[in-house]
């Protein structure tokens, strides 16, 4: 499988590190823990849109765009990141936030990802809960385009078969790191939320025949659903590449357990994986996915889920930024 074929703009610092967690694996008493940090791609301050956008920015300079437009959360991450990766090609940006939590604390309204949006020179319009996402940035497209500018549109988390071939790629670059040091990997667990990420990897992890088995911890959407979402983009992801066989729909595996509330509420196993990472690693995860990924992956432990003898994965995607949004949640908010 070659990936190199498609156009892609050299935005992040790959690959990126694959690393044990030794104090975590001995505060769980197994199984033998691993995280590949994909924080650590290094576009304003790191995630993992960094891969996506890589190849769905280069897609945007070969339709000669001036502005690309997308939409998150109020925290997203792929928004900051969409904001950086304008900034350094040249473009400009117009990012639509929608209100998910109904949250008017300052914090989480304007500092973190939100606070970087800005600092990066990109426009933000808020929307709210609910709101087809997708058709106000056609319309915002279709404003601009009007006025003699070419937007260009990325979905939501940059999840479509462009923005997939980001993380079939990690999937090689993991494959390719795990058998230079010897490590046989039985399980690769990570949030899931828009799909792309996972998607990507089930592709990926299909394409290269791996046995490296793919566990989704959910964000958002109920289990049938999301893993309905990722099953269908990793399908259309194949037929992108042109090399879909016959991916089954049971290598796409979505535990949505861990959602809580909804969508970017804290939980308190949120809270708790995020100080058990940075207390016992020196690791900072992030209140949306990756801390929700982690408590996901802690209970799953503590419930038997693995043999303790097991090599398991986890994928850090990256978002520490959002921590300066949830104060509260970790009872450092001042009176």
């Amino acid at each position: 499988m070659d990936v190199s074929r498609f156009p892609r703009i050299s935005l992040g610092h790959f690959p990126t590190p694959l690393e044990p967690m030794a104090n975590l694996t001995s505060l769980l008493g197994g199984p033998r823990l691993w995280i590949k940090r994909d924080d650590c791609t290094g576009l304003a301050s790191g995630g993992n849109k960094t891969r996506k956008l890589e190849y769905l920015m280069a897609e945007a300079v070969a339709a000669r765009a001036d502005i690309v437009i997308t939409q998150g959360a109020t925290q997203s991450n792929h928004a900051r990141q969409t904001a950086a990766a304008a900034a350094k090609l040249g473009m400009k940006c117009l990012i639509l936030l929608e209100d998910r939590t109904g949250s008017t604390d300052p914090d989480y309204t304007d500092n973190g990802n939100v606070l970087l949006n800005r600092l990066h020179g990109a426009t933000v319009e808020r929307r709210a809960g609910g709101t087809n996402m997708q058709q106000e940035m056609e319309a915002a497209a279709a404003r601009l385009q009007s006025d003699g500018m070419r937007p260009y549109v990325i979905p939501g988390g940059g999840s479509n078969p462009v923005g997939a071939l980001g993380y079939v790629n990690a999937a090689l670059e993991l494959i390719e790191q795990a058998a230079a040091r010897g490590l046989k990997i039985d399980y690769l667990v990570h949030a899931t939320g828009s799909a792309g990420t996972q998607a990507g990897l089930a592709a990926g992890l299909y394409a290269a025949n791996s046995d490296i088995r793919l566990l989704g911890i959910g964000t958002r959407a109920p289990k049938e659903k999301q893993e309905t979402m990722v099953f269908d983009l990793a399908c259309r992801t194949l037929d992108y590449m042109g090399m879909r066989a016959g991916l089954g729909r049971d290598s796409v595996v979505a535990n949505c357990d861990y959602v809580g509330p909804g969508y970017g509420l804290p939980t308190p196993g949120m809270v708790e994986a995020v100080e058990i990472l940075a207390r016992s690693e020196g690791l900072l995860l992030d209140p949306v996915y990756s801390g929700k990924g982690m408590a996901g992956l802690i209970d799953l432990i503590r419930k038997g889920h693995f043999k303790a003898t097991d090599n398991v994965v986890f994928l850090h995607t990256g978002g520490s930024v959002g921590l300066f949004g949830y104060p509260a949640a970790f009872g450092y908010k001042p009176s």
